[in-house]
């Protein structure tokens, strides 16, 4: 772009924003960035996981961010093992199977630890549009943490929304394994899950579809079932210490991942991974292809093609798993807990795209 001056603005503090901002830096271009909340991180508190599982062929996201692409993070704990429980089976997956990291207003957090390798200056409380920016600079990065604009420029498709409600707890837990729940009595459709911080603390949370089916169910009722099943499997009382509950919240992907000089990223281009929920490997790369292709080192929309085919793959496998009732799900996990269950986690090969790919015909996705 010789004799034309690159001006970019980022919409947005979180993941993709960050890891965008800090690849123009050390390209070169200096961004100007744009966070309507009053600080970096500013939201609830809660566990996210890096799963290796999704990131086939990748098998060590932290290593690959900072070895190829100058990223540095410090999760809490790598994931070493991994208890998946349905109704009446249990499977205890061992590996090197990712890691477990903390989010929102924690010191430690990834967006927090993030803003420690910016040189930019953030500006909080912005209350700038989207539309006022195009009009400012030569190029926007949508790196908002929703889907909201891309929904507003008719450039998402949203496939479900899902409600969550989570808690940060008190108790004895072994910080480098991992727990989840395939079970519909609290989770209809959907799973739960425990994230140890450390020690003695933890976030333990349930997410469901939003289907009609699912709209006469009572959250506090299935929360009340899940944290009894949750102290019972744990074989300890759970002291909760913060909560949180989101609704409607949008899973869908955007249409093209650039529209003229505007870039979707994280959220926005739809990093979250329908099977499992989690999406931050996604949106951290999001953000360094948006940077990469305003440094002319690759086509943003060529180098996230591999991440609309994984969003696809993964949610060919949430609607194969939703068609499963209990019994079903008992015998998935009683697989699991088997050798080959435990080498389709542990393969090098890619579990998500094989696993896809049989299973394409079965599923309907529109």
């Amino acid at each position: 772009m010789s004799g034309y001056e690159v001006k970019v603005a980022i919409m947005g503090a979180g993941l993709s924003g960050l890891a965008c901002a800090i690849t123009l830096e050390n390209h070169g271009i200096i961004p100007t960035i744009y966070e309507k909340r009053d600080q970096i991180g500013d939201r609830f508190v809660n566990g996210e996981a890096l799963l290796s599982i999704l990131s086939r062929p990748i098998t060590d996201c932290i290593a690959y961010l900072s070895e190829n692409h100058g990223i540095y993070l410090h999760p809490v704990a790598h994931m070493q093992k991994l208890i998946i429980q349905s109704k009446h089976e249990k499977a205890i997956m061992e590996g090197q199977l990712g890691f477990i990291n903390i989010r929102g207003r924690e010191q430690d957090s990834f967006e927090r630890q993030l803003s420690t390798q910016l040189k930019t200056e953030v500006l909080f409380n912005s209350q700038a549009t989207y539309e006022q920016l195009l009009q400012e600079y030569s190029h926007v990065i949508l790196a908002t943490g929703d889907s909201a604009y891309a929904k507003k420029l008719h450039n998402f498709r949203e496939d479900l929304t899902v409600t969550i409600k989570g808690a940060t707890v008190e108790g004895r837990f072994d910080r480098y394994t991992a727990m989840t729940w395939l079970d519909h009595d609290f989770a209809p459709k959907g799973y739960g899950y425990l994230l140890p911080y450390s020690e003695k603390e933890a976030n333990i949370s349930i997410t469901y579809p939003d289907y009609p089916e699912n709209q006469v169910l009572q959250m506090d009722e299935l929360w009340n079932t899940f944290y009894s099943r949750a102290c019972m499997d744990l074989n300890q009382h759970l002291h909760i210490t913060d909560q949180f509950q989101i609704t409607n919240y949008g899973i869908g992907i955007c249409q093209t991942p650039r529209i003229g000089n505007t870039f979707f990223t994280g959220n926005c281009f739809g990093s979250i991974m329908p099977f499992l929920g989690f999406g931050q490997f996604t949106a951290l790369l999001t953000g360094i292809y948006a940077a990469h292709d305003l440094c002319g080192l690759g086509n943003y929309e060529d180098l996230t093609k591999s991440l609309r085919q994984s969003y696809t793959n993964s949610l060919i496998l949430r609607k194969a798993v939703e068609r499963q009732d209990n019994h079903d799900l008992d015998r998935i996990v009683k697989f699991l807990s088997g050798p080959l269950g435990n080498k389709l986690l542990t393969t090098k090969q890619n579990p998500l795209k094989i696993a896809s790919y049989l299973l394409r015909p079965l599923v309907s996705l529109y």
